[in-house]
């Protein structure tokens, strides 16, 4: 059987240093700030990332250079038979699309998938995507097993504004009117490719409560005969994102929850102070 390279974007939150360590490739998503050009964990630091953030600067996300793109597949393809790759969600960046009209230049050896997936749930799409790989699955079997699972998995976010949301159009106008009531906090949901409103809350007490009570609520339900992966996201400070964690264990004890910082090029689209939860249904080939 040939060998199969793993490939995703740097949506999924995996960092180029974690990706050597899980032998995969990561491809630096463009975004723009104040019309300069930068690539997320390469020419800037998640900390200097939110200091431009704050200081209100023109920040706006772009797809990468085709060149890029099949750039890496073709030196991939010096070393490995076949290319799995797994950019973010269809329905929230056109990278996908262009992704799988490049990929048919490319038969039998690169194959894309659009499995609605962005931050975590997309990360844990591409351990998935290494595991069945060591399973002995093929690439078209990695495809296949990835879109047939691609919706099942739920993603809750709450957010201090919408402002981010409603400047680059990824959130629905259903969840852009949320924004509009005085001191209410929008809860989100990511049950498919994009956005969309679930929720409003006073205050983020309410906020974790309503997450806490839909996560619960699809674990029993319909998540209830399967086993799942737990993980939370955030753009709070590390100590609200470590009491948000201390919160998902106290509620849902026995998982081992997987925490990190959301991608620069999905924060850029939040903005600071968010914090989300999300499960993904465990896979096999």
């Amino acid at each position: 059987m040939g060998t199969i390279a793993i490939v995703t974007d740097s949506n999924s939150g995996i960092t180029q240093a974690a990706a050597k360590e899980l032998g995969i490739r990561v491809l630096p998503m463009p975004f723009y700030i104040n019309e300069e050009l930068y690539f997320e964990d390469i020419t800037l630091t998640q900390e200097a990332f939110y200091q431009k953030l704050a200081e209100d600067a023109d920040i706006s996300t772009s797809q990468p250079a085709p060149g890029d793109v099949t750039g890496l597949w073709d030196e991939l393809l010096q070393s490995y038979d076949q290319i799995v790759y797994i950019p973010m969600s269809s329905g929230l960046s056109n990278s996908c699309e262009t992704a799988m009209m490049l990929a048919g230049d490319y038969p039998g050896k690169v194959f894309v998938v659009d499995n609605q997936r962005i931050s975590i749930t997309q990360r844990q799409s591409v351990l998935d995507a290494i595991e069945l790989a060591q399973a002995g699955c093929s690439a078209q079997e990695i495809h296949d097993t990835l879109m047939r699972e691609r919706l099942e998995a739920s993603i809750y976010i709450t957010v201090d504004t919408l402002k981010y949301l409603k400047k680059g159009g990824r959130v629905t106008p259903a969840g852009a009117a949320i924004g509009t009531v005085l001191h209410i906090k929008p809860v989100l949901q990511i049950q498919g490719a994009k956005l969309d409103a679930f929720a409003k809350a006073r205050g983020w007490k309410s906020a974790k409560k309503i997450m806490l009570d839909a996560m619960e609520k699809d674990l029993t339900g319909r998540f209830a005969n399967h086993q799942v992966h737990l993980s939370a996201a955030y753009t709070c400070s590390e100590e609200e994102a470590q009491g948000w964690k201390q919160e998902l264990e106290a509620r849902f004890p026995g998982y081992d929850i997987w925490m990190d910082k959301l991608s620069l090029s999905v924060a850029c689209h939040i903005g600071a102070g968010s914090m989300a939860v999300a499960c993904s249904k465990k896979l096999g080939c």
